[in-house]
């Protein structure tokens, strides 16, 4: 076979061709630049990077430092503006990162690597880094909060009642859940609680709160405030007015008779020993107890047929229990915390007559000859009620017992624990709240059911005494309190612990 030496290739002819073609068309494809003659590879351009780079800067107009505020109230960042849309020709981002910093630099740095169509097609690529200037600024949000003066909703709450303990105990709930804590404003008035909201969605939240722990209602409305008929966006204040059974604890109700029977073919006297996701009745002369919801009692609405300030103090005369009741038929639940008693009773304020009352009372297991009880007169009472005058007069009792008289300014002195309440404003309020309160702090005492959904707090300028005092007075135990503990204390009372209660 013939071999070529030409060129130092020692190949066949053949070959040698082909490697002189294959150099041929490399020379060919190089071309040299028009500024600094150095060979490139072909480009629309027909210059080099170096070159393109010192004629053409791709992230001209793009800001390389940009200030973005930082709201401390909330630990937000505000809209960081679109830097790339401040160029004329848009550039196209190819990556984005960001770059370490001092965390006390009030400096955000962040490195970008940007592409762009220059010179005749030619796409540049270019890194550089664009720095970001903190500067603290409070938000819109915040600043509103702050105002105190701004809203978006409003949860209304009324019950149409003379007394407040439904309140105090709706109070009890929101601070145990925090249900507080997204409100811009807690207002009190008259006949309930104004509370404000920055969002609908607060409110709504509120709301469905208040559905699952009191028997209400509600009616939802907004009112127009702006609009912007160009971005068909709309501005509203809604409103939500919730209604709560005008039926508090201790109050004596007259049902219809409908609705008795649905009860269990109960007696349409009863008295209420507690509201709270529903209203607890209990027939004090069968002992037999009721749930009523809210939707049955709006379905069959009925009232109380006194008010507190009609309790009157009575002295027990005699008492016994009642062993072997008749029970009718389909009659309900009877209650087993309570025990069924007939007792002769007196008005304290009537000692000088002979002139006594008999009724059955759900107290037979707390009353005692010579006790005080507190109870309804409905014998001498001017009662206007439609389901009260269609009865029979022999089913209406003389008396109805409420609960037994302790000496409040004992308990008041021996109490040794409280309760939080909500920072609200308080607005036209009645000079007798102070009696209300201290009713409620009583029904805590006596019933403990109430308490398992209140946070009690153990008050320590008050000395740690037995759990009952000389009259048997029901108090809270040690067990049932909590210890109230700031962010400045610890669990032993030193300083310097960051804990929350």
């Amino acid at each position: 076979m013939n071999k070529c030496h030409i060129l130092g290739y020692h190949l066949p002819s053949w070959k040698l061709f082909e490697k002189i073609n294959e150099r041929i068309q490399e020379c060919v494809e190089l071309n040299l630049c028009c500024e600094c003659g150095v060979v490139i590879s072909p480009n629309p351009a027909n210059i080099c990077v170096a070159c393109l780079r010192s004629k053409v800067d791709i992230s001209q107009g793009i800001p390389k430092q940009v200030s973005v505020s930082f709201c401390k109230q909330c630990q937000r960042y505000g809209a960081v503006p679109s830097i790339l849309l401040t160029v004329e020709i848009y550039v196209r981002l190819v990556d984005a990162g960001f770059v370490w910093t001092e965390p006390h630099s009030k400096r955000l740095k962040v490195k970008l690597t940007v592409q762009k169509e220059v010179m005749n097609g030619a796409i540049l690529q270019q890194v550089f880094v664009v720095d970001y200037v903190v500067q603290p600024q409070m938000c819109g949000d915040c600043h509103r909060v702050e105002a105190k003066d701004f809203w978006k909703a409003v949860v209304q709450v009324r019950q149409k009642t003379l007394h407040k303990k439904t309140f105090y105990y709706l109070e009890q709930l929101i601070l145990k859940y925090g249900m507080h804590q997204n409100t811009l404003r807690i207002k009190e008035i008259h006949d309930g609680l104004d509370f404000y909201y920055s969002s609908k969605q607060h409110a709504q939240k509120m709301v469905e709160f208040l559905q699952c722990t009191v028997p209400c209602r509600y009616k939802a409305s907004q009112r127009l405030i702006s609009q912007d008929i160009h971005s068909n966006t709309y501005n509203y204040k809604s409103t939500f007015s919730m209604e709560i059974v005008p039926i508090c604890k201790d109050n004596v109700v007259c049902l219809s008779p409908k609705l008795a029977q649905s009860l269990g073919n109960m007696n349409q006297i009863c008295v209420c020993i507690r509201v709270t996701s529903a209203i607890h009745l209990i027939d004090p002369n069968t002992l037999q107890v009721a749930d009523i919801d809210g939707s049955t009692f709006w379905s069959h609405p009925f009232n109380s047929l006194c008010h507190p300030k009609q309790l009157e103090e009575f002295i027990v005369m005699e008492c016994s229990i009642v062993q072997d009741l008749k029970r009718k038929a389909g009659a309900g639940m009877i209650s087993k915390k309570h025990t069924l008693g007939e007792v002769w009773v007196q008005k304290t304020s009537e000692m000088d007559t002979d002139k006594q009352y008999f009724c059955r009372t759900h107290l037979g297991h707390l009353l005692n000859p010579g006790d005080l009880v507190l109870g309804f007169d409905l014998a001498n009472c001017n009662v206007n009620d439609e389901h009260v005058n269609k009865m029979n007069s022999d089913r209406v009792p003389d008396v109805v017992l409420i609960k037994k008289s302790y000496d409040r300014t004992k308990r008041q002195r021996r109490r040794n624990w409280k309760l939080k309440e909500l920072a609200r404003d308080r607005e036209n309020m009645d000079t007798d709240d102070e009696r209300q309160y201290q009713d409620f702090l009583e029904d805590l005492e006596e019933d403990e059911a109430i308490r398992k959904n209140v946070n009690i707090y153990r008050d320590s300028t008050i000395p740690v005494e037995s759990d009952t005092d000389d009259e048997g007075a029901p108090r809270i135990s040690l067990a049932e309190m909590l210890e109230d503990l700031h962010i400045s204390q610890d669990a032993t009372g030193e300083e310097g612990a960051s804990m929350m209660t």
